[in-house]
């Protein structure tokens, strides 16, 4: 028999909170504090450690302007499934997104973008 608690599903849920959240520049503590939970608890939902009711989904799609599908992970909503969450939630991906995106040298973005393909091919 199964072990009741969170499944794979709460995880990629908690994966695409933690990106929004990050895409917004809103914190744990922001959130926590828009939700009247402690950021604590904002944690465990983005590891999937705890799952979120649908009554806390709604509020935390409602906060960081998402549809309640998006966080779900139902296609085709607002473009956000164009970039996998598990890639934004990594630590500075966001910001490298952002500093990419302001190099106005078309050539010198190729050659970041090679450069950290070798560097994740190891």
């Amino acid at each position: 028999m199964a072990k009741p608690g969170p499944t794979k599903v709460d995880e990629e849920v908690g994966r695409r909170i933690r990106a929004r959240r990050k895409e917004l520049g809103v914190t744990q503590a922001a959130l926590a504090q828009a939700l009247g939970l402690t950021f604590q608890q904002v944690q465990k939902y983005e590891r999937g450690a705890n799952r979120c009711s649908s009554g806390v989904l709604v509020k935390i799609a409602k906060r960081l302007d998402a549809p309640v599908s998006y966080l779900l992970g139902e296609e085709g909503d607002r473009g956000h499934d164009q970039i996998p969450p598990r890639a934004l939630a990594s630590a500075g991906a966001v910001e490298l997104l952002e500093v990419y995106a302001r190099i106005p040298n078309s050539a010198a973005r190729k050659a970041l973008l090679n450069v950290a393909t070798a560097l994740a091919a190891g």
